[in-house]
């Protein structure tokens, strides 16, 4: 891989970053309560990419918060890892961005993924970040989520936006079916 590369697609990803930083209640773990059912999302509409970054309790995604014991929780984990690895099936982009799935980072204590500082209050979370790399961010104006089918413990989703027309903030509940359309703009 070539320095101009790595440049060319880092810098993007650290400046969303940097974007997500400005959430509070992404930056400020550690003075959340930690709910059941709920899932709190970061989206960061940034140059030519956009960073999804998810936190959401063990509980929401494979229905215990430790490691797994039986081979039935191994398998869960295995299965909720490769759904969260093909995050451009999680998260459909508005098409006009046109964006395309670049790196995901996953980050569990309780199983033992990432860097992930273990759990002192028993409460096992995931913390993801989803880059997307596109050809034009900005025309972004929604995401389309399938979160609520995927993870059926999951009923509310709090999410909030920076993107270059402003910054917002979005709470949607569990919908009868079909996906939820988060959105944004004008």
């Amino acid at each position: 891989m070539t320095r101009s590369f790595f440049r060319t697609l880092t810098l993007p990803l650290l400046a969303a970053g940097a974007l997500l930083l400005s959430f509070p209640a992404l930056a400020q773990r550690a003075q959340h309560a930690h709910v059941h059912g709920k899932v709190e999302l970061g989206i960061a509409v940034d140059g030519p990419s956009v960073t999804i970054e998810m936190e959401s309790p063990l509980d929401n995604l494979l229905g215990f918060e430790r490691a797994p014991r039986t081979d039935v929780e191994k398998n869960a984990v295995e299965q909720m890892v490769a759904r969260l690895r093909a995050a451009d099936h999680l998260f459909q982009i508005d098409p006009a961005a046109g964006c395309k799935l670049g790196p995901v980072q996953l980050e569990s204590a309780a199983l033992g993924l990432g860097k992930a500082e273990p759990d002192k209050d028993g409460h096992a979370e995931l913390e993801a970040t989803f880059a997307f790399n596109c050809t034009n961010a900005a025309k972004a104006r929604f995401v389309d989520t399938q979160l609520f089918e995927a993870f059926p413990a999951t009923r509310q989703i709090e999410a909030e936006i920076a993107a270059p027309d402003g910054q917002f903030k979005r709470s949607l509940k569990r919908p009868a079916s079909g996906s939820a359309r988060i959105g944004w703009g004008k």
